[in-house]
């Protein structure tokens, strides 16, 4: 079993929801936040293994969150999966950039986002952009 915390920075609390009720039965622990002022306060007070972020966030976007987590030591080295539904080529290459280690599509395939999760939890020490065959999906 896995002890693991994992930061859910997501507005939409269906999503939240689903995030949850998903990573609970993978035996992981979870934290929430809601927007980009609470994303940051919830990594500091947590620390957790990965974060997943979400892009469209009140406060900020995600690529400000994303900054603000590189601009503080020890949320820097955690792994870091934004999940988005705008733009995929655009966004996942500037997200990749500064310093996501995957990019996972909306809406998710639940297989491909808990392979991600478990690659970068066994991959954490080492450093990578981005991690082999990471699951992108494109919209329909």
């Amino acid at each position: 079993m896995s002890n693991q915390k994992i930061l859910i920075v997501e507005d939409d609390a269906d999503v939240r929801l689903g995030y949850q009720v998903l990573l609970k039965a993978h035996h992981y622990e979870t934290q929430f936040a809601a927007d980009s002022v609470t994303a940051v306060s919830q990594a500091r007070k947590h620390q957790p293994d990965l974060i997943i972020l979400d892009l469209g966030l009140p406060g900020g976007d995600g690529f400000v969150v994303l900054d603000r987590f590189r601009g503080i030591p020890n949320l820097a080295v955690v792994p870091v999966i934004v999940v988005s539904a705008r733009d995929l080529r655009g966004n996942k290459e500037r997200a990749l950039k500064a310093g996501a280690r995957a990019f996972v599509q909306k809406p998710w395939n639940d297989d491909d986002l808990l392979a991600t999760i478990g690659q970068l939890l066994g991959q954490r020490d080492i450093a990578i952009t981005e991690p082999k065959g990471a699951p992108v999906r494109e919209a329909s």
